[in-house]
């Protein structure tokens, strides 16, 4: 699987968000952290940024929804033209009619994963969904070190995808740098969400190619 880069818009500048966009014109997608302040403990942002950087064209969208309730409110990201819409697992009422219903408005569909919540309850859906995030730090703010233990998860997790015959990419988001992309790459992970590590290096595009190279090495 060749590596996707998602770099996290969450520690970019936002007054100057098409310049910050074209900063990382060579990634795959802008990854885009909505919070509410209620099932994390931050406040980001919401459908009105997401919508202006879906408008930017630079970039598609992946979306990733760190809300309560996303059963009511994921689908109107796939309308504002997110190419993926990630949602918690531990907020959805009904996973899987969501995920349905993300695809039918154009999306693709991600399930999310905080550090301890286990993917083994959900292997026997694990065809409804494009991609599963493995969070490696707990959500709500950038700029967390990486959680080693998580590599256990990501490896039982690939293999679950695996034994299953699916296609079904695998990102990690938190603490994602030079120094742990391998790591998580050579357990299974292909997708990448960085943020701190890109927006404050020297050369963020620059920074996303190494990271690409070092995920390249591992993603088959």
């Amino acid at each position: 699987m060749k590596p996707t880069i998602s770099p996290s818009i969450l520690n970019c500048d936002i007054g100057d968000l098409r310049g910050q966009l074209k900063l990382i014109e060579s990634a795959d997608l802008a990854h885009v952290d909505v919070m509410d302040n209620h099932f994390v403990p931050n406040l980001s942002w919401g459908l009105p940024v997401v919508e202006s950087v879906v408008q930017s064209g630079i970039l598609p969208v992946d979306a990733h929804l760190m809300i309560e309730d996303p059963d009511r409110w994921a689908p109107a990201y796939a309308e504002a033209g997110c190419a993926s819409v990630t949602f918690h697992a531990e907020a959805a009422t009904a996973p899987l009619r969501l995920a349905r219903e993300l695809h039918a408005k154009g999306a693709r569909a991600g399930l999310a994963l905080r550090p301890a919540t286990d993917i083994a309850p959900f292997v026997d859906i694990l065809s409804e969904f494009d991609m599963i995030l493995v969070m490696t730090v707990e959500p709500g703010f950038g700029g967390q070190s990486f959680i080693d233990s998580m590599i256990p998860k990501i490896r039982r997790t690939r293999e679950a995808i695996n034994a299953s015959g699916l296609e079904v990419s695998i990102q990690v988001d938190g603490g994602i740098s030079r120094a742990t992309i391998e790591l998580a790459a050579e357990a299974g992970a292909d997708n990448f969400v960085a943020g701190s590590a890109v927006f404050k290096a020297e050369d963020a595009y620059a920074e996303v190619e190494a990271l690409r190279e070092l995920a390249l090495k591992h993603c088959h």
